[in-house]
């Protein structure tokens, strides 16, 4: 009579896997998660190289690799699973090999998928089985910012937090002038230099800037507008920032380019600016969402004051889709990007712009152009993903990466939006305007 054959023989090898090893268990509820995402067009490898292939191999876009088993557990114990999932990648509990913008649709999925009472049950019933979290890698840490939203001293905290990381790690992927907001492409394939330079000239048709004006560049960032313009148009530039690391650079470039005698940087509040001084034109790139709703009719109105009678205010950021309510949990950007930022709908920003005594005179999308810089810019990073983890650390590039990702995820599926608003201080009812605007084409 043969020997009975042993129980882990008679099982597949994969079967042996799903009933006794950690392996096998996270496969399992893998499988049971994705069960209804298709096409599945990533692979799946686990820390000890068990692979699940694509639905269709040859069109992996990524490669989603799982380093440590309490991973899902990690996520799916979690009240808040985007954040849990943004920091286990940011931990390096698992990695992204290949397209990372590629993810979101299964980040998607793992986030906002609603879930059956008895789904539910067969989620908690899996996660007994798999390792207990708590065993990862400590932290990471978000900022920890004092005061209430949109102090002054807390503003400067945030953005400090944000804009100081360093100017050689910006300097890594962004363009030769260092423009950090959408650019304007003439094609899709238009490098990201000639597409920023493409920014700046239609930034400056649109205000009309004339030899002598003087214009207020509200959170100047590293100077390049406010440089250009004076090259090219003759104005007397003043630009504020709340971050020293973009002063200090923004002073040394002004200084090489040889326009110390028409450009000034300062560290200032917009709120602090002096009340007497007046300026022909006003710029504001990318500013709006650091405001805050409650600061909207404060931003405006202190526009309103320092701009001369017939003056144009350009004033530019993101803004979130009306039909795409404000979360009221904090997500992976406050925590980690973008502190107290605040994205608002362009209706209220409008309206905002509005109450303060501005006359709306053109509001233009630029969805598409943010969506192809944030993939050029996500690109130029992972191309020198080495230096800017030398530079910054590992943690601080894995962010980044992300924030970069996410960006053009967003903008794509129109969730968020970046909107040009040009706004006039009319006299008398009189705008001083062309009736034509033939003369912003580039």
């Amino acid at each position: 009579m043969m020997a009975s054959v042993p129980a882990k023989l008679a099982m597949t090898e994969e079967a042996w896997k799903i009933a006794n090893e950690p392996a096998g268990k996270t496969l399992a509820f893998l499988r049971f998660l994705l069960r209804d995402f298709h096409p599945r067009d990533f692979t799946i490898e686990l820390w000890d190289e068990t692979r699940l292939p694509a639905e269709h191999a040859q069109f992996s876009r990524f490669t989603w690799k799982i380093c440590d088993p309490a991973v899902l557990k990690s996520i799916f114990s979690s009240s808040n699973r985007q954040v849990a999932l943004a920091e286990q990648y940011i931990l390096g509990e698992f990695d992204i090999v290949g397209d990372m913008e590629a993810i979101f649709p299964l980040a998607d999925h793992l986030i906002e998928k609603d879930w059956s009472a008895s789904e539910l049950l067969q989620v908690a019933r899996r996660l007994v089985t798999l390792r207990a979290a708590g065993q990862n890698k400590k932290g990471p840490f978000a900022v920890a910012l004092r005061g209430r939203p949109h102090e002054k001293a807390r503003d400067r905290g945030a953005i400090r937090y944000h804009y100081d990381v360093s100017n050689d790690f910006y300097a890594l992927w962004l363009d030769k002038n260092m423009l950090y907001s959408s650019a304007y492409f003439a094609h899709p394939g238009e490098d990201i230099d000639s597409a920023q330079i493409n920014k700046l000239h239609y930034i400056c048709r649109k205000l009309r800037l004339k030899t002598g004006e003087r214009l207020l560049d509200i959170g100047c960032g590293w100077g390049g507008l406010m440089i250009h313009a004076a090259r090219h148009c003759g104005v007397r530039a003043l630009g504020i920032t709340l971050s020293p690391a973009q002063l200090q650079l923004a002073r040394q470039r002004i200084q090489e380019a040889g326009l110390s005698n028409r450009c000034e940087v300062r560290l200032l509040d917009y709120r602090d600016l002096p009340e007497g001084d007046t300026y022909d034109k006003l710029v504001s790139i990318g500013m709006v969402e650091h405001v805050g709703e409650s600061n909207l009719a404060t931003y405006f109105a202190k526009a309103y004051r320092l701009l001369r009678r017939g003056g144009v205010f350009l004033s530019s950021g993101i803004a979130r889709a009306a039909n795409r309510p404000d979360s009221r949990k904090s997500t992976f950007t406050d925590l980690y990007v973008f502190p107290d930022g605040e994205l608002e709908t362009i209706g209220t920003m409008v309206s905002s712009a509005e109450q303060a005594g501005f006359e709306v005179r053109d509001v233009e999308s630029l969805r598409e152009h943010y969506y192809l810089t944030a993939i050029q810019w996500l690109k130029r990073l992972e191309a020198r993903a080495r230096e800017a983890q030398q530079i910054v650390g590992d943690r601080t590039y894995r962010i980044w990466r992300l924030y970069l990702a996410g960006s053009a995820h967003y903008f794509q599926k129109a969730w968020l939006n970046v909107y040009q608003i040009l706004l006039v201080k009319a006299e008398k009812g009189q705008s001083g305007l062309p009736l034509r605007r033939t003369d912003w084409q580039l």
